[in-house]
């Protein structure tokens, strides 16, 4: 069976349980507690070459680290990667984007948010903010008159840029200024397998 190490806040590990879940694949889940710094344990950096989550380890015994590789990986022969070049080549530059250009400047204003640890950092997250809005505004364009990221069709290109971006208002984002994200967020959402964050009880 497959085993997911993750943490229970992850954006990045969140995009890896949306697709397991949507493809229905079984697999163990192993929550690391990050404030107590479960990945530095031996035996998990043994698994994941920089100590961090998520960590996908087939049934071999083999892992694979960075949410995007395993995304790939997972997706590979399923709709949510078409077999295509060009359009494979498409999804995987949103997942180029989404790392480069959105992942750090929300998720850092975030976890500094969840946390309490806002104080004295004001000029920090107001660059981070920055940086944010301006790929925010890049991704609001490319949605306005469309339904998904990539021909027309839900793909992991859309998975993976949708976990952080539905989390931005946890960083002091303010995502009303952006209705085409907030219209796409709510169709990811609609996909048949999504998963919330942190489920429900009961």
């Amino acid at each position: 069976m497959l085993r997911l190490y993750d943490s229970r806040l992850s954006g990045n590990s969140w995009k890896v349980r949306i697709l397991l879940s949507q493809l229905g694949l079984p697999y163990e889940r192993i929550t690391l507690d990050l404030v107590k710094h479960e990945t530095q344990d031996p035996a998990f950096r043994k698994l994941s070459r920089f100590a961090r989550v998520p960590v996908l380890q087939l049934d071999n015994g083999q892992t694979i680290v960075e949410s995007g590789a395993i995304l790939l990986y997972l997706a590979q022969g399923t709709p949510y990667l078409p077999d295509d070049p060009f359009v494979r080549a498409q999804v995987t530059s949103w997942l180029f984007f989404e790392q480069a250009d959105l992942q750090k400047p929300i998720a850092i204003p975030r976890v500094w948010h969840l946390r309490g640890l806002t104080s004295g950092r004001e000029q920090e997250i107001q660059r981070f903010h920055a940086e944010g809005y301006a790929a925010l505004e890049m991704l609001e364009g490319w949605l306005d008159g469309r339904t998904w990221l990539v021909e027309e069709r839900y793909t992991v290109a859309d998975t993976a840029v949708f976990a952080y971006v539905s989390l931005a208002s946890e960083g002091g984002y303010e995502m009303d200024r952006f209705p085409s994200i907030g219209e796409w967020i709510a169709r990811v959402k609609g996909q048949t397998g999504w998963v919330e964050l942190i489920p429900q009880a009961g």
